[in-house]
């Protein structure tokens, strides 16, 4: 690894901002991990987050050296066209596609279950599948990892690569992106599991967050596909953008809730105290 280059001016601000764009992208990934390990015991969580955001790590190096591979999924290998519809099937968009199926199951499936509330053998049955929880957070990984690392390289391909820099440079700083923001989702995945296990509100947001990051998923695998009806109208990607300052705002507007919410506890418990003093 040619070190010395990762410290020029360009390789710095490259490595900001595609860690940056790790960590944004990886923000459903954190939710997604907290509500899973959420139903384990507490002395598990650690154990599961670690080992599934490790995943994602390996995932994400992984495909970064399989980049030609990953890049020959883009050509179609079924088609379809006639005068309903037409799309072209690529081993991209069937990924993208599977991942997002797999997303909007597993959320619906979530806020259901809160929402119908669950037995004490069920609750009893959920803390004990670590297991469990390792494969569903590791098929996710594999999803993100895949949409995480084509909007690197589409990121990167843009850029006009300095004097000296060459496919193995671009390569070490995508590299050295990954492993950053894994880091840093480590260091405050705990944090942001607690918050989330401590407030049903912003598990059910959380999980509406997800259904959203599916539907877009969703949408996504059918633009990679070139999906068009007959009327010549073209499914198109959604802007990652547009979802995320909604989910951003959503989030400060329930921060707002919540910090309502506690001002007018200590308020309630005096008014309480005070009456039953007047009752005595």
């Amino acid at each position: 690894m040619n070190f010395q280059a990762l410290f020029a001016p360009e390789a710095l601000i490259a490595i900001l901002t595609l860690t940056f764009l790790e960590i944004i992208l990886g923000i459903d990934n954190i939710v997604f991990i907290s509500i899973v390990t959420g139903k384990l015991s507490a002395k598990d969580r650690p154990k599961a987050r670690n080992i599934g955001l490790g995943l994602a790590l390996l995932f994400r190096i992984m495909m970064l050296f399989g980049l030609s591979f990953i890049l020959s999924l883009n050509q179609p290998f079924y088609s379809l066209n006639n005068d309903i519809l037409s799309f072209g099937i690529s081993g991209q968009s069937l990924i993208v596609f599977l991942g997002g199926l797999f997303l909007l199951y597993k959320s619906v499936s979530e806020i259901h279950e809160k929402l119908e509330g669950e037995t004490e053998g069920e609750s009893r049955e959920s803390k004990s599948g670590v297991s469990k929880a390792i494969i569903q957070i590791a098929l996710l990984n594999l999803v993100f990892s895949f949409d995480s690392i084509l909007t690197a390289i589409g990121l990167v391909s843009l850029k006009e690569a300095p004097e000296g820099f060459g496919y193995a440079t671009g390569m070490e700083i995508m590299i050295v992106s990954v492993i950053i923001s894994v880091i840093i989702m480590m260091a405050f995945a705990g944090p942001v599991s607690d918050f989330v296990n401590k407030n049903p509100t912003i598990q059910i947001l959380g999980l509406s967050f997800l259904i959203l990051i599916g539907v877009m998923l969703l949408a996504e695998a059918s633009h990679m596909s070139h999906l068009k009806f007959m009327n010549g109208l073209e499914v198109n990607a959604i802007p990652k953008g547009y979802l995320y300052f909604a989910i951003m705002f959503s989030l400060f507007i329930e921060f707002l809730n919540i910090k309502m919410r506690k001002g007018k506890n200590p308020v309630k418990l005096h008014d309480s105290k005070i009456m039953d003093k007047e009752l005595k």
